[in-house]
């Protein structure tokens, strides 16, 4: 059976007839060429009929025109391969040159033949898939430099209508075309590229690049900088407030102690007080039993004499005290306290009442001749929710002079109550919030 394709025993490359193997040959300086069964592979696009030789050159078209159907001729398309290699048409050249020698040499034929490509090139592009004549023009159109110029070049020009022939040129022009071929843009950044190169220019960009690194440098190290710095700001704000803070404490702390002092102070001047009042009462009595002992011409009770025995001190001395009344402020703390103790189940609701009363007093302390702030709607339903529905709660309102009016529809503070609710409301309400 006579063999379908020609294989080139250096590269792998298939070859589809003498023609394309003596091109081949030409090219790559490869001998070695077996027949092969295998018919070379034929995928036709079925949009626009344009024929591929291997699946990189499907690749390409379909990366080109998006042309995604192909359909398989290979079969339809293999053909026996006849081993008499027809006559090179420069041979015939050389015959009619040689038969018209005396003729002008002005009517010489040129000698056309396959232009020098690189070898390594064309067969990695072999190898790729690509036909030996497609990768041979490419490689010789786009300046015989990389594969990526030729592989660009056959994507470029995949529908030529001669992009499976081998190119031909004249024989004295061999040289000249195998030499790059740049374009105008080309050569306008190999011209840059070479400029780089210049020493004064050179010495220039490598002044720039390390100045524009010191700046790097100097901006990184001023933002670290100023990240310390600010950090160390935030940590000095942060011992001011816990200053701020211990100092506070301790002033209030001062504050309690010496109101303690005070109250300490004021009871034992009171009890000096009330001792004082009953020796002075005391006297009067002796001196009135004197008297009366004189009118009745008795003689004066002897100091010496024994007395009967009196109850012991301490009993006396609680018998004789009188029972100080609660003051408004120990009322209104019982009132918050009961309040609390009330509702010790749900300290939520104790907060909120606490913190809804303290809003009340604060509202009035604030602003003492708004009168919207010193009333108070007792079936509001927040009110009611809040302090109305809690024991004591109306209670401590009304020990701060808030009155009942309307049918004990609202709670109002009189104008002439404003000062002592100041001085006794304030206060007590913010220490028993605090505290309790």
């Amino acid at each position: 059976m006579a063999g379908l394709s020609l294989k080139c025993g250096d590269c792998g490359a298939q070859l589809r007839s003498v023609e394309e193997a003596q091109a081949h040959a030409e090219a790559t300086n490869h001998a070695n060429f077996v027949e092969s069964t295998d018919a070379v592979l034929n995928l036709v696009c079925s949009d626009c009929g344009k024929p591929c030789r291997s699946q990189t050159e499907v690749d390409l078209h379909t990366k080109r025109t998006g042309h995604k159907e192909f359909s398989d001729k290979t079969a339809e398309a293999a053909k026996p391969i006849d081993l008499e290699a027809p006559l090179k048409p420069a041979s015939s050249s050389e015959e009619a040159m040689d038969v018209d020698a005396p003729a002008s040499a002005s009517e010489e034929p040129q000698e056309m033949v396959v232009p020098e490509v690189n070898k390594e090139m064309l067969a990695d592009l072999e190898a790729m898939g690509f036909a030996t004549a497609g990768a041979t023009r490419a490689l010789h159109f786009s300046g015989n430099s990389t594969i990526e110029g030729a592989i660009n070049w056959l994507s470029e020009h995949q529908e030529d209508a001669d992009i499976d022939e081998m190119p031909l040129v004249p024989a004295n022009s061999k040289t000249e075309d195998n030499k790059p071929s740049l374009t105008p843009e080309e050569m306008r950044i190999k011209a840059q590229e070479l400029r780089c190169f210049d020493e004064p220019f050179f010495c220039i960009m490598a002044w720039l690049f390390f100045i524009s690194l010191y700046i790097a440098v100097e901006q990184d190290r001023a933002r670290k900088k100023k990240e310390e710095e600010e950090r160390r700001m935030e940590r000095e704000r942060e011992k001011e407030r816990i200053r701020i803070g211990k100092e506070l404490l301790e002033a209030k702390r001062i504050e309690e102690q010496n109101e303690r002092k005070r109250m300490i102070e004021l009871r034992r001047r009171e009890k000096e007080e009330e001792k004082a009042a009953r020796e002075k009462i005391r006297q009067k009595l002796e001196e009135d039993k004197a008297e009366r002992r004189r009118k009745l011409g008795l003689p004066p009770e002897d100091p010496t004499a024994a007395k009967p025995s009196a109850p012991p001190p301490v009993e006396e001395k609680k018998s004789a005290l009188p029972i100080r009344p609660a003051t408004k402020a120990e009322r209104m703390r019982d009132c918050l306290r009961n309040l609390k103790q009330q509702n010790k189940d749900d300290d939520a609701k104790v907060k909120r009442a606490f913190q809804t009363l303290l809003t009340y007093v604060g509202n009035v302390a604030k602003n003492p001749d708004e009168e919207k702030f010193r009333k108070i709607r007792l079936t509001n339903a927040t009110f009611q929710e809040r302090v109305g529905n809690l024991h004591g709660g109306i209670e401590f309102l009304e020990l701060c002079g808030f009155e009942k009016l309307d049918g004990n529809e609202f709670l109002f503070l009189p104008r002439d109550k404003r000062q002592s609710f100041k001085q006794r409301a304030v206060p007590i309400c913010f220490s028993v919030t605090v505290l309790v």
